[in-house]
């Protein structure tokens, strides 16, 4: 069972976090917890707070299976635009420039690797009387 985490409004340009959530797409989650804890942008600190949150939401749905068993890793993540907050800028002449201050969504999906447990399938007697 795969469990989702998202983060909305980060104010990041959407162009920065892509460039951090790229090293962590399809990678195990303790090796991409290793690569957002020592990545210099700063970007990592808010993706590695949204890695735990959708382990913890997989750990929530599947109470019976031990993480460390489970082998999750990152199955999906994307970056989507947010809302821009528009600016003005004083510029030369009397002038003004616009400032465009992005911000983004973040959706991540967290699955396992591991075989899925498999449920007892109930099988439907049908009645051959006639």
């Amino acid at each position: 069972m795969e469990a989702v985490a998202k983060l909305k409004n980060v104010p990041t340009s959407p162009r920065k976090m892509r460039l951090v959530v790229d090293l962590i797409r399809g990678v195990r989650v303790n090796k991409a917890l290793t690569i957002l804890k020592h990545e210099s942008k700063h970007p990592a600190a808010r993706l590695e707070k949204l890695l735990l949150s959708a382990i913890a939401n997989w750990q929530q749905g599947n109470e019976d299976a031990k993480l460390e068993e489970a082998d999750l890793y990152v199955k999906a993540i994307s970056v989507d635009s947010g809302r821009m907050l528009k600016r003005l800028r004083p510029a030369p002449q009397g002038r003004a420039h616009r400032i465009r201050k992005r911000s983004n969504h973040v959706t991540l999906i967290v699955d396992s690797l591991a075989p899925a447990a498999a449920a007892p399938e109930t099988k439907a007697t049908e009645n051959t009387e006639k």
